[in-house]
């Protein structure tokens, strides 16, 4: 009888476990995902990374348009087909296509790239669509 109770309890655990895991890779936006990689001048200067992520945060709380946001930093690289050369990145998820224009003029987006665009000096975009699969 004890066996048979831990036998279900684990099992109740792992349906459980797999459950939160499927819903986690549900909840970004598929609707259109806007990725979005840094290069800061000094990317060790950490007086210069609060700074951006100062400016980061208040954007993405003020931000109307933008549903799932996620801010990181690439950790050293164990494989040649990975890149960790970009000092943060940025994907933002979006309802649709026209959201994602309407984020652009957004009074929030522009305060972000003006109190932050003297911190880095290169930036590379890439915007998806979802696809049904």
């Amino acid at each position: 009888m004890k066996k048979t109770v831990c036998i279900l309890t684990l099992l109740l655990i792992s349906i459980t476990a797999y459950s939160q895991q499927d819903k986690q890779m549900r909840s970004l936006d598929p609707g259109f995902v806007h990725t979005v990689y840094f290069w800061l001048n000094n990317p060790d200067n950490e007086d210069d990374q609060k700074q951006f992520e100062k400016a980061m945060k208040k954007f993405m709380k003020k931000s109307k348009h933008a549903n799932t946001h996620y801010v990181g930093k690439p950790p050293k690289a164990t494989r040649d087909v990975v890149d960790d050369s970009f000092t943060y990145a940025l994907i933002v998820s979006f309802k649709n296509a026209k959201s994602q224009e309407k984020y652009q003029t957004e009074k929030a987006h522009l305060d972000f790239i003006d109190e932050a665009q003297s911190l880095w000096n290169k930036v590379i975009v890439y915007d998806s669509q979802g696809v049904k699969l």
